[in-house]
């Protein structure tokens, strides 16, 4: 049982994010006005083309653009401590990094996430993935937007250990609601 749910995780995070993203015309013709409130909630302040930082980001690398989508799902995952949610991306990550040039390093490391039995183990394995990430992205480079090398002294018992982010505020994924905002911008890629 264990085997056919891990042979079915990857394949249902890659089902889920094409499903997710799959015809933006569609959503574009929905009544914008409808989809800017919901249940007490005005969000008529924001653009219909309001979209998260990490949209404005394009990597050159087209395979490695793809597994820094997932990357920030699983940063986020990190920052909310969503254990669930940090496993379906590393899988994606896992998945993706072996279509990557000089991917397996970060393959490897997302593996290491996907197998970690609770989420403390999973942020000891994000800082090795991170490093791998951060390298992989410096030899693509961007085409678009700003990646941020975010950087706290504290994690990894005081070793420090850096991550990579599309905004410029910091949102620690070593500690998350512990200490949110431990760090400081140490480089900025564009």
């Amino acid at each position: 049982m264990k085997q056919l749910i891990r042979a079915a995780l990857p394949v249902l995070a890659v089902i889920l994010f094409a499903a997710c993203n799959n015809n933006p015309e569609a959503a574009k013709s929905e009544n914008t006005t409808d989809s800017m409130t919901h249940e007490g909630h005005d969000h008529s302040h924001m653009s219909e083309n309001s979209a998260p930082a990490a949209a404005a980001v394009q990597l050159k690398d087209d395979k490695l653009n793809a597994v820094y989508q997932h990357y920030v799902h699983l940063t986020t995952a990190l920052i909310n401590g969503d254990e669930a949610s940090a496993k379906i991306a590393s899988n994606a990550i896992e998945a993706g990094a072996a279509t990557v040039d000089g991917g397996n390093a970060l393959g490897t490391s997302a593996a290491k996430i996907t197998a970690a039995k609770d989420i403390e183990a999973q942020r000891i394995a994000y800082a090795d993935l991170s490093n791998n990430f951060i390298s992989l992205v410096k030899k693509s480079g961007l085409n678009s937007g700003a990646l941020y090398v975010d950087y706290c002294p504290m994690a990894m018992e005081s070793k420090g250990a850096y991550w990579l982010s599309a905004n410029e505020e910091v949102k620690n994924p070593y500690f998350g609601e512990k200490m949110m905002t431990c760090g400081e911008v140490k480089e900025t890629l564009k």
